[in-house]
């Protein structure tokens, strides 16, 4: 029931977008001869601009590579992929963010992976395996808020929420002494420029309301059967990595901060610590300290599980969210699930040549712009 709300929410969000587009364009040709349809029209059209689906890119500032590239890591990506029973993936890029999502570019919607180099290197290599198939298998067509109809709705209502955000910077103070010249001139220009701020943030206020109502209804009606859909893709990721690495990569999702707060660290050190011109230096152990600051706070995390309880913790220990629970319970009930797709020495050696450049030049991106923790 409520998938098909979803769906007809979505196509009323289309129908909509269609409207704004032909109901500007006829106030513009139609009334092209007055002032006021014209100009109604062109902001008409703006907001249809502000909803329109947008086709998919890869993000310019993230290394990317493609099957020629990396041979390797792509022979291990279309293995997940067979045993999961999903498309190919046609490129990936790396972020300095803990996760692996995919994302859709162009008008034939092919799929990147997005791996996030801190939980690669941060991973055993079976726990890689498990990370990359459940981001494979939580994107797969049938995912209602990844397909085509639902998901671009969706993209088009956050795309129109970031276009038509308030802007706070768009208001000017005032407070120089009001004894220099010309301070009253002044002052005038500034309250009119802010009581039209103040009226362009009331008009936008509407359709910003409006668009995220809708996008907040969309994600409520699709909770079900995304929820579904990553039981499925657990069930999946147990098959094709084995039960026990599927449990270890969701139990160390909680390492995402420490990771990140270490990997701020790193960053604000080879900065401020590092003479001028030896951060390059720097950059071919910066992942490899990031993985063993990581088996520590492995170590560390399961040395605690074991002293406060004298016996190992139960597979969900720790995990706060109901659904994960439940998540991690399943796995845990059929804990036999051998691994499908495993990863051995020599692949684990040419991925990580593969990967050599791509990460120096993510290091060399976060200490340009700096790395955030998570």
């Amino acid at each position: 029931m409520s998938t098909a709300a979803a769906y007809a929410v979505a196509g009323l969000v289309h129908l909509v977008t269609v409207a704004l587009f032909t109901g500007s364009l006829l106030l513009i040709v139609v009334g092209f001869h007055t002032v006021t349809q014209p100009m109604i029209g062109f902001v008409v059209l703006a907001l249809a601009l502000a909803v329109r689906p947008r086709v998919g890119r890869l993000d310019p500032d993230l290394p990317t590579l493609r099957p020629s590239d990396a041979p390797a890591l792509f022979r291990l990506l279309d293995e997940v992929a067979d045993a999961s029973g999903v498309r190919h993936i046609d490129t990936v890029q790396f972020s300095p963010a803990f996760s692996v999502t995919v994302s859709r570019y162009g008008i034939r919607r092919r799929r990147c992976l997005v791996l996030g180099l801190p939980l690669w290197v941060a991973s055993p290599p079976q726990q890689r395996v498990a990370a990359v198939a459940q981001a494979l298998n939580r994107s797969a067509p049938h995912d209602i808020r990844s397909g085509v109809f639902v998901g671009m709705a969706l993209e088009s209502l956050t795309a129109g929420l970031r276009t038509l955000r308030a802007n706070g910077n768009a208001y000017i103070e005032w407070t120089n002494d009001p004894t220099a010249w010309r301070a009253g001139d002044v002052a005038g220009g500034a309250r009119r420029i802010n009581a039209r701020a103040r009226s362009s943030e009331w008009l936008l206020w509407i359709p910003r309301t409006t668009m995220t109502a809708t996008a907040r209804l969309l994600l409520r009606l699709t909770l079900p059967a995304t929820r579904n859909r990553q039981l499925e893709a657990d069930d999946t990721t147990a098959r094709t990595a084995s039960s026990k690495a599927a449990i270890a990569a969701l139990d160390d999702q909680r390492l995402a901060r420490a990771i990140g707060m270490e990997m701020h660290r790193l960053v604000i050190e080879t900065k401020t610590l590092s003479r001028k011109g030896s951060a390059a230096a720097s950059l071919p152990d910066f992942w490899e300290r990031v993985a063993r600051h990581a088996a520590v706070l492995r170590e560390n995390r399961d040395g605690d599980r074991a002293a406060g309880a004298g016996a190992p913790a139960p597979a969900s220990e720790g995990v706060g969210d109901p659904f994960d629970v439940l998540r991690v319970t399943r796995l845990a009930d059929h804990p036999g699930r051998p691994a499908a797709v495993s990863l051995d020495e020599a692949g684990l050696s040419r991925i990580a040549d593969e990967l050599r450049s791509p990460g120096q030049a993510l290091v060399a991106m976060m200490l340009r712009d700096g790395a955030a923790p998570a």
